[in-house]
């Protein structure tokens, strides 16, 4: 990770004990809460545990969830508060307070009109990007996913060496949204649009770096528009300052004792303190405690630094939990040794594939949104037929047609690096490639025969896969007649080992419709907000869209400011 180089932003300020209006602990989403504050005429401080500012908010593909919103109809969308509700009300169905996404859909314009204000970002509707659940009542094919446009993060200055790194470090910069994702990965099969996509991106990144720019999208372009807004409206920053006690008197939260390089320091906070600092990604014994002992070591995808800290210091001063069973899951590819898992998002979807446990079998639509895949998986595991390994089953001309894993461009080999660690298998039949795999080869192969059948018709009647326009959005549009099925009949046939890794836990500090944190029996913790994966969900067990999880820690912050401005 880049090192960087002050302690305070700005440069300078003394870390010792003080008093503010507001203390935001996290700089990812919390950053929304701290410019939202400011703009209220509150006096605001934001401490990081970590050397870097941005949490898990840089570390994402920086989607943003924003239906109803002004950015939407402005780029010809159409939709509503009510229907987004509905769809709301549909696929969390009771698992989270109706009244946590209705604060969300009423807040939702005035955070956008917010961050327009306070940053320098510029927001775009992924026309396309289908809801996650798109046939559920109120759900919407056309999508409702929102990107930023990439951001001149160079605007940060001195400060750009202390924005978080991205999951993926590129050599040549080239700003690519999620929306251009989608056709570089098909940049073979239709190079109509996914050339000029590439074309155009690494003009503006190489070009840009001719001018002194440095282009970034996702949650970089993100992380770095609300941090530019910070600095801009001297909000001070304290980095490698972790939260140790928050401090109480009579029931309320009034403040917080802090540690920075070994010493102790108070901050007395008169509105309050809002807790972002995101869930307990890296702690594997409450993983362990509250998901799953299956899980394996270090594979979320989340910030490093989020290891729960914020939630046990919750529970100090009796906040309740909820949801803490679940997360954003996601599965990937098997990290090599030493690193961390590569990212797979199109990959399951993309025609020529499938994925089998250790059985040899299918157990799920592959094309499934990646948090249900997850909990298809766990929900197995709870059933008593767990699923102990997984690979991605695939032909060569899968090989030469996508991009794999983000580093793998259409017809390129497989390391050999992923051979020599057990991550990949070839073969020229499917007979040895089982083998290689270590999966009964007779059970393999009938679901080889199976599979192959159902993809010739185009359907799949035992998971549905390609049914759901969610599904297909990252198909293939020139196979037919399923974007997501065809058969695998020449080889040499591949297959790379997943794991489920994460983007972040998304259980946490229960908190009501104004974002304050609420006890055992209901009643809020004066003085004390949690937004962001600190907090449970509002979408209770779903993951409605791409870009729920930051869109709801934005809103929230946003909810959060306005409770505490209005507190005397």
């Amino acid at each position: 990770m880049t090192a960087t180089s002050h302690n305070t932003v700005p440069a300078g300020l003394s870390i010792a004990d003080t008093e503010v209006d507001l203390l935001v602990v996290g700089s990812g989403t919390g950053l929304a809460a701290a410019l939202a504050a400011h703009e209220q005429g509150l006096s605001v401080l934001v401490v990081e545990k970590s050397s870097h500012v941005g949490g898990s908010t840089a570390r994402s593909g920086g989607a943003l969830w924003l239906p109803a919103s002004p950015v939407i109809s402005e780029c010809g969308g159409v939709d509503t508060a009510a229907r987004a509700q509905t769809y709301l009300d549909s696929v969390v169905a009771g698992s989270a307070p109706q009244e946590r996404s209705a604060a969300y859909v009423n807040h939702l314009p005035a955070t956008i009109e917010l961050l327009r204000r306070t940053t320098p970002m510029k927001l775009f509707w992924a026309k396309e990007y289908s809801d996650y659940h798109p046939e559920a009542p109120g759900g919407s094919a056309a999508g409702r996913t929102c990107e930023c446009r990439p951001l001149d993060t160079a605007i940060l200055g001195e400060y750009l060496p202390d924005l978080r790194p991205g999951i993926m470090e590129v050599s040549i910069p080239m700003p690519t949204t999620g929306a251009d994702y989608r056709w570089m990965n098909l940049m073979s099969r239709v190079p109509r649009k996914g050339l000029p996509t590439i074309l155009k991106r690494l003009a503006q990144g190489v070009g840009g770096l001719a001018l002194g720019r440095r282009y970034a999208a996702g949650g970089q372009a993100l992380a770095a528009g609300m941090f530019a807004g910070a600095i801009r409206a001297g909000i001070p920053i304290w980095l490698g300052t972790a939260l140790t006690e928050l401090t109480t008197e009579a029931g309320r939260v009034t403040g917080a004792v802090l540690e920075h390089a070994g010493t102790t320091v108070t901050v007395i906070a008169r509105r309050g303190v809002v807790l972002a600092a995101g869930g307990f990604d890296h702690s594997m014994d409450m993983r362990w405690k509250f998901q799953s002992e299956s899980l394996g070591r270090n594979l979320s995808l989340g910030a490093e630094s989020n290891t729960g800290d914020a939630i046990r210091i919750g529970q100090d001063v009796g906040a309740d939990i909820a949801l803490m069973d679940q997360s954003w899951w996601f599965p990937a590819v098997a990290p090599l040794p030493g690193a961390a898992p590569a990212v797979m998002l199109a990959e399951r979807s993309l025609p020529g594939s499938f994925i089998v446990d250790q059985n040899g079998r299918r157990f799920a639509n592959e094309s499934s949104d990646y948090m249900s895949f997850g909990q298809r998986v766990l929900q197995l595991e709870s059933v008593g037929t767990p699923v102990h390994s997984m690979w991605i089953v695939f032909d060569q001309k899968y090989r030469n047609s996508y991009v794999f894993a983000a580093e793998l461009f259409p017809r390129m080999p497989i390391p050999q690096s992923w051979y020599d660690a057990g991550i990949a298998v070839r073969a020229d039949d499917f007979a040895e490639l089982g083998s290689k795999m270590g999966v009964p080869t007779d059970s393999f192969r009938a679901t080889v025969d199976r599979f192959n059948e159902d993809a010739f018709a185009g359907e799949d009647p035992e998971f549905g896969r390609g049914r759901s326009a969610y599904d297909r959005y990252y198909g293939d549009p020139t196979i037919t007649p399923n974007p997501n099925l065809r058969p695998l009949v020449k080889g040499p046939f591949y297959a790379v080992k997943m794991v489920l890794s994460d983007l972040g836990t998304c259980g946490g500090l229960r908190a009501d419709d104004h974002a304050r944190v609420l006890r055992e029996d209901g009643t809020a913790i004066d003085g004390l907000y949690a937004i962001g994966n600190t907090a449970a969900n509002a979408f209770g067990h779903t993951y409605p869209g791409a870009g729920a999880t930051i869109a709801q820690g934005l809103v929230y912050g946003y909810i959060a400011a306005l409770d505490a401005a209005s507190r005397g």
